[in-house]
C-alpha cells in the first residue's frame, strides 16, 4: 500500500508527512540487522523499516520521525495476519504510536 498523504497507518502506528523534522529529536542508530524498529511488539513481530533508505530520530516513546532518503516501506514482520507494508515515498514523517489512558498518564497501546 502507497502512502496517502497526509496521513496513513499501520497497525498502532501513525504516519503524518511534515515539512520539518524538530531539533529536540535524537537521532537513533539502526539494529545490528540494519533495520529501525518503529514499534516493537510484545511477541517480536516488529515494525521496521530499511535503515539504509531513511533516518530515524527519537522524541519520546510516543512519536518519532524518520527521513526518507529513497522510497522505503514498513514491514510489519509477522507471517500470518499482518499488516501490508507501507510504501513511503522520499521526504519527512511523524510517527506516533497509539496510547492508552492509565491513572496517572498514559502507556503504549498493546499490538
Amino acid at each position: 500500500m502507497d502512502f496517502k498523504p497526509p496521513y496513513t497507518a499501520q497497525g498502532d502506528l501513525n504516519i503524518f508527512s511534515v515539512p520539518a523534522i524538530p531539533r529536540s529529536a535524537k537521532e537513533r542508530a539502526p539494529e545490528k540487522d540494519g533495520n529501525h524498529i518503529l514499534a516493537h511488539s510484545e511477541t517480536g513481530h516488529h515494525h521496521v523499516i530499511d535503515g539504509n533508505c531513511v533516518r530515524v530520530f527519537q522524541n519520546d516513546e510516543f512519536e518519532s520521525f524518520i527521513e526518507v532518503k529513497k522510497s522505503a516501506e514498513i514491514i510489519h514482520l509477522r507471517g500470518f495476519d499482518t499488516h501490508a507494508p507501507i510504501k513511503l515515498p522520499e521526504g519527512k514523517y511523524r510517527i506516533t504510536r497509539q496510547r492508552e489512558y492509565i491513572p496517572g498518564g498514559y502507556r503504549l497501546a498493546a499490538d
